[in-house]
C-alpha cells in the first residue's frame, strides 16, 4: 500500500516560473481555497491531499489507490484550472512530473531538504511544506497516511540540514555582502555610510540592525524615501548632494543607487576620507558600479563589488551541490525506516479489530454455545471457566500482535 503515496508536481525544471500559475488552485480567500481543494479531492477520488504552492513549484501530495495515468492527470488539472487550454492539456505530460510509492516519498524528502530547489540548500521550502501540511490538516484533507509521511519528511529534512553542509555558505548577494563586512571584525559603533535607500540597501540595513550596528549615516536623493531606514537604524539622513561636503569620516561605506554612472569619484572620496590613513571597506552593490574605478585604484581600501559577490555565490552553490550525495545517503536510510513504520502501521490498523472479535467469540461461547452446560455447573466451576476464558482472551489477543511486530522488525 506504499504505492498509494503519489505526487503530481510542476516545477521550474519543466516550465517557466511565470507559466506555473496555470496549475495553481486560484482562490479568493481561505474558505474558497478549502472548498476548491475539497471538491478536487472528491472529484478525483483522493483519500488524502496536501496542496503545496510556492513561487517555482506546485505539488499535489496525495494518498490514493487511483491510477494516475494520462487521462486521470488531464481531468485532475482541468478541475484545478477549468480555463486550462487544450494545448496545455495535450502537452501536460511535458509539464507534470508523477511520482508513485517509494519514489514519491523520496521525492518529498528531497523537496523538503531543498535538494530539488531552484537554490539548493535554501530552507524556505522546508517551512513552506510544513505550512502546507498544517493548512491541509486544518482543512480536514489529511489523515493517518499523510500524517505519517509528514512526520517522516520533517525528520528526514532535519537530518539533512543537521548532518550535511547543504545549507552552509550564503548565496544571496546581500548576505554575502554583510558577511564581508562582518569578516573584517568591524566594531558595532563603527562609522557606516549607506548611499542609497532602495530595496537592496533596505535589506542590508535589516542585517545591520540585527547585528547591532548603531552609528549609521544615510545619503539619498530623497530624504522622504530614506525615512524608513532612518527609523530602522536610528540613523542620520543627508541628501545625496551633501556627500562631497561630509566631513565626519567613515570606516565602511555601502553603495547602491539607481544611478547609471559613477556617483563617487576621486574628489568626493578624498573629502569623505579626510586625513584618515586606515584602510576603508567599500561595498558597491550597484549595477553599473557607483564607485568610480579611479577611486578603487587610487586609494587604500578593501573593495567589494557585485561581480565578486556573484562569483562567490556561484562557488558557494557549487559547494552546496557537492553535499547532495551525502544527503541522498541519509534519505535512503530514512526511506527504509519509513517503509518499515508504514508496514507496521498497516498491520496495527488491520489488527485493531482483533480484540473486539475475540471478546465477541468468548461472549458467544459463554452466553449461547455452552450456556446450558455452564449453568449446570456449581458456582466454583463457573467462576473457574470465566477466569480461564478471560485468560485465553488476553493470550489470543497478544499472539497475533507479537507475530505482526516480528514481521516488520
Amino acid at each position: 500500500m506504499l504505492d498509494n503515496y503519489k505526487i503530481l508536481t510542476i516545477t521550474h525544471h519543466n516550465l517557466n516560473v511565470d507559466e506555473i500559475g496555470n496549475f495553481v488552485v486560484h482562490h479568493e480567500g481561505k474558505d474558497d481555497l478549502k472548498a476548491k481543494l475539497f471538491n478536487l479531492k472528491s472529484e478525483t477520488q483522493l483519500e488524502e491531499l496536501i496542496y503545496l504552492s510556492t513561487c517555482n513549484r506546485v505539488s499535489f501530495i496525495c494518498y490514493s489507490n487511483e491510477d494516475f495515468d494520462i487521462d486521470y492527470i488531464k481531468s485532475f488539472f482541468k478541475i484545478v484550472n477549468p480555463k486550462l487550454s487544450e494545448d496545455k492539456l495535450k502537452k501536460i505530460s511535458k509539464f507534470v512530473d508523477v511520482y508513485n510509492g517509494s519514489q514519491a516519498v523520496n521525492h518529498l524528502y528531497e523537496v523538503a531538504s531543498s535538494m530539488d530547489s531552484l537554490v539548493v540548500g535554501e530552507r524556505e521550502i522546508f517551512r513552506q511544506f510544513r505550512e502546507a501540511y498544517k493548512q491541509s490538516l486544518e482543512f480536514g484533507l489529511v489523515g493517518d497516511n499523510l500524517r505519517m509521511l509528514e512526520n517522516s519528511t520533517v525528520k528526514a529534512a532535519k537530518e539533512v540540514y543537521d548532518k550535511t553542509k547543504i545549507g552552509e555558505k550564503p548565496l544571496s548577494i546581500v548576505s554575502l555582502a554583510v558577511k564581508s563586512l562582518l569578516d573584517t571584525g568591524i566594531a558595532k559603533d563603527a562609522r557606516l555610510l549607506i548611499v542609497g535607500a532602495g530595496e537592496t540597501n533596505t535589506l542590508f540595513a535589516k542585517f545591520l540592525k540585527k547585528y547591532g550596528f548603531n552609528n549609521v549615516s544615510i545619503f539619498n536623493r530623497s530624504l522622504d524615501n530614506a525615512a524608513h531606514l532612518v527609523e530602522l537604524l536610528d540613523a542620520k539622513a543627508y541628501h545625496l548632494s551633501e556627500l562631497d561636503s561630509y566631513s565626519q569620516g567613515f570606516d565602511a561605506m555601502i553603495v547602491c543607487t539607481g544611478a547609471t554612472t559613477s556617483i563617487i569619484d576621486s574628489q568626493i572620496y578624498r573629502n569623505l576620507v579626510q586625513k584618515e590613513s586606515d584602510t576603508k571597506l567599500v561595498i558597491d552593490l550597484s549595477v553599473p558600479n557607483n564607485v568610480d574605478a579611479s577611486v578603487v585604484e587610487g586609494f587604500d581600501m578593501t573593495y567589494v563589488d557585485i561581480e565578486q559577490l556573484r562569483h562567490l555565490s556561484t562557488e558557494n552553490l557549487a559547494f552546496r551541490k557537492t553535499e547532495v550525495h551525502a544527503a541522498k545517503s541519509l534519505l535512503k536510510n530514512q526511506l527504509l525506516s519509513f517503509n518499515n513504520q508504514f508496514q507496521q502501521r498497516q498491520l496495527e490498523k488491520a489488527l485493531i479489530v482483533v480484540p473486539k472479535e475475540i471478546k465477541e467469540i468468548k461472549e458467544r461461547a459463554i452466553q449461547k454455545v455452552y450456556k446450558k452446560q455452564i449453568e449446570e455447573l456449581d458456582d466454583n466451576a463457573q467462576a473457574l471457566i470465566s477466569e480461564m476464558m478471560n485468560y485465553m482472551e488476553k493470550k489470543c489477543i497478544s499472539v497475533p500482535m507479537r507475530a505482526a511486530k516480528k514481521l516488520v522488525e
